[in-house]
C-alpha cells in the first residue's frame, strides 16, 4: 500500500509539471524524436493532455488504496476498470486524428 501512495504522489507531481505545458522530455517516444519531427507537434497541448491523464490514472490508483483501507473489493474493481479504460482512451485518442500536430 505504501508503494501505491508513493506512486500516486509521483503521478500527481508529474501531472502538475505536465499540465503547465512543461516536461515534454518525460513523454516516452516524443523525447526520442529528432528536432525536425518535434517541431511538427504542439508540445504544450501534448503536455497538457498527458498531465490530465496522469491525474486520471492517479485517481484510479487511489481507488485501489481506498479498497485496501476500507476492505471493499468493488473499489478495486472500479479502479481497475477505470485504469484500463483510461489507458485505452489515451492510446486511441493520441493515435487518431493528428490532434497534436501543428
Amino acid at each position: 500500500m505504501i508503494v501505491a501512495k508513493i506512486m500516486i504522489g509521483l503521478f500527481i507531481v508529474t501531472g502538475i509539471f505536465l499540465i503547465n505545458g512543461k516536461g515534454s522530455f518525460l513523454i516516452s517516444g516524443y523525447n526520442m524524436l529528432p528536432k525536425e519531427d518535434k517541431e511538427q507537434y504542439d508540445t504544450v497541448a501534448l503536455c497538457k493532455f498527458m498531465g490530465k491523464m496522469m491525474f486520471a490514472i492517479s485517481l484510479s490508483v487511489l481507488l485501489w488504496v481506498l479498497s485496501d483501507i476500507y476492505g471493499r473489493d468493488w473499489l478495486f474493481v472500479l479502479g481497475m476498470v477505470l485504469f484500463v479504460a483510461i489507458v485505452i482512451f489515451m492510446l486511441v485518442y493520441m493515435n487518431t486524428g493528428n490532434r497534436f500536430k501543428k
